[in-house]
């Protein structure tokens, strides 16, 4: 049943690979360095590597923006966004899919009442405003840069061919690492809360988490999406918003993939934070807006004659036009899925002021007085407690997060057979034990699941300094939420 709704997933991958490859390999192609046939092979082989090596830091920021709990919601999403762009491939003009999942997720949330996590969408869009103008920045300094080279080492002609060509197929293939590291999230990342694979090893060599076997199959759609169908949204970019050279091309492949790299790295997050310097959010960001961005800077460096504004125009209308699209075609599919075919697109989350609840916000630093007397409240939805909690004007939008998250209910049951279910190339001998010392016990909130695991074993505790240590954990503790969730305990 997973596969059957995960089909909508695949068919996003499809669009994304059938839209997006344009900007990878557009500009080599058009500018005749490159022929399509050979692109679309290393487009496809680089996606899929960097889906699955480089995946997971833009697909946190996509659950986060809205946490899509069920299968049946996560196939609409997936089908909604898929049609967005897909309806505006077939004109010959690059979209974001990054834009249509995330019009899609707002639809859902908008249908289902639930609360739009606005710091994450801020982080997103203007990561949108961002990625254009960082793509030409780039180009033009690039630009710059290659021709001081060319004439300092007096290139010759046919060389310089020669130089470009292998410079494209290497920035190339580089884009297409970028874009299956930045873009997987785009096309998997609402199924990995939903997602009933458990971890597993290949002979011993390698494993595979639970969403890198979502972002390894994704990938493989997106590789599909390449080689059957981006040929004409290529031309597109290759030769409709401006002619550019072959040197040009090279220019613009590198300043594109830059950008998508930058916004997908977990290791330039980590080194910037070493270092004391704010992160760059790891965030999708649109492929499409970096390669025009890219060719926009350079035509730009050389005068901006010979740009078709028109052109860029029409791009730009299709930028906005297909969030807005993808949240209307979500929100009325999910209302016929929903009450026509009779599926469930959404899982119900409770919220309860439980006496831990009330203790963790006190702990935290919040006055809890006047929760004090609500101890014990039920809330049907996440608008409902947000709504109370803002009638208090002590409260920051800070602390009605936590309070929030504190009173979340998520009901949980370790049993032994879930216990023994568990893959032992996935979580450590360590970390069974611990979960078999709370086997049988009763959890109605994550973190106190998570608390409790922790103050057991340091196996179960984040590290201050490890950021791939604590994304495997937590990665490993959503899974066991998962697993041990369980209704048949109701809060009083």
């Amino acid at each position: 049943m997973f596969l059957l709704f995960l089909s909508s997933g695949l068919f996003l991958g499809w669009t994304l690979g059938a839209n997006d490859a344009a900007n990878v390999f557009g500009t080599a192609v058009g500018s005749r360095m490159i022929s399509f046939k050979k692109a679309a092979i290393l487009c496809g082989l680089f996606v899929v590597l960097g889906a699955v090596i480089s995946g997971a830091g833009t697909s946190d920021t996509v659950g986060k923006l809205g946490n899509v709990n069920a299968i049946g919601g996560a196939f609409i999403v997936a089908l909604a966004a898929a049609l967005s762009v897909y309806l505006m491939t077939v004109t010959g003009y690059p979209v974001s899919t990054s834009q249509g999942i995330i019009g899609a997720i707002i639809g859902w949330n908008f249908f289902t009442g639930t609360l739009v996590d606005y710091d994450a969408l801020s982080k997103i869009v203007s990561s949108w405003i961002a990625c254009p103008i960082l793509a030409a920045i780039f180009s033009i300094i690039l630009y710059k840069l290659v021709v001081a080279g060319i004439r300092t080492f007096n290139v010759p002609m046919f060389k310089l061919d020669t130089l470009t060509r292998y410079g494209l197929i290497i920035a190339g293939t580089f884009g297409a690492y970028s874009l299956g590291a930045n873009n997987i999230a785009n096309v998997m990342g609402v199924f990995v809360p939903v997602s009933p694979f458990p971890g597993i090893s290949i002979m011993g060599i390698f494993s595979l988490t639970s969403a890198q076997q979502l972002f390894l199959i994704g990938g493989i759609t997106i590789a599909i999406g390449v080689i059957t169908y981006s040929k004409r949204v290529i031309m597109t970019v290759g030769t409709g918003i401006m002619k550019i050279s072959p040197v040009s091309a090279f220019v613009a492949v590198c300043a594109h993939s830059l950008v998508l790299f930058i916004f997908a790295s977990q290791g330039l997050e980590r080194l910037l934070i070493s270092c004391g310097l704010p992160p760059i959010p790891l965030v999708p960001v649109s492929s499409s807006q970096a390669i025009i961005g890219a060719i926009i800077g350079i035509g730009l460096l050389k005068g901006g004659q010979n740009i078709r504004w028109r052109t860029v125009g029409e791009i730009a209308v299709g930028w906005v036009t297909t969030p807005v699209l993808a949240a209307v075609i979500s929100f009325i599919s999910l209302f016929f899925f929903q009450n026509v075919f009779q599926q469930q697109i959404y899982k119900p989350v409770e919220y309860t002021m439980s006496t831990e609840a009330l203790e963790r916000i006190e702990n935290h630093g919040i006055p809890s007085h006047e929760l004090m007397k609500r101890l014990g409240e039920n809330y049907a939805t996440a608008v409902q407690l947000n709504k109370t909690l803002k009638q208090d004007p002590s409260l920051q939008r800070d602390d009605i997060q936590f309070i929030m998250e504190s009173a979340e209910v998520y009901r949980m049951h370790v049993t032994d057979a879930g216990i023994r279910s568990l893959d032992t190339n996935t979580f450590t001998e360590e970390q069974i034990q611990v979960l078999k010392k709370v086997e049988g016990q009763i959890f109605i909130h994550t973190w106190v699941m998570d608390k409790a695991l922790a103050e057991l074993s340091p196996s179960w505790a984040f590290k201050k300094d490890d950021e791939q240590f604590n994304r495997e954990l937590q990665e490993k503790l959503s899974y066991i939420h998962g697993l041990f969730h369980t209704t048949e305990f109701f809060i009083r």
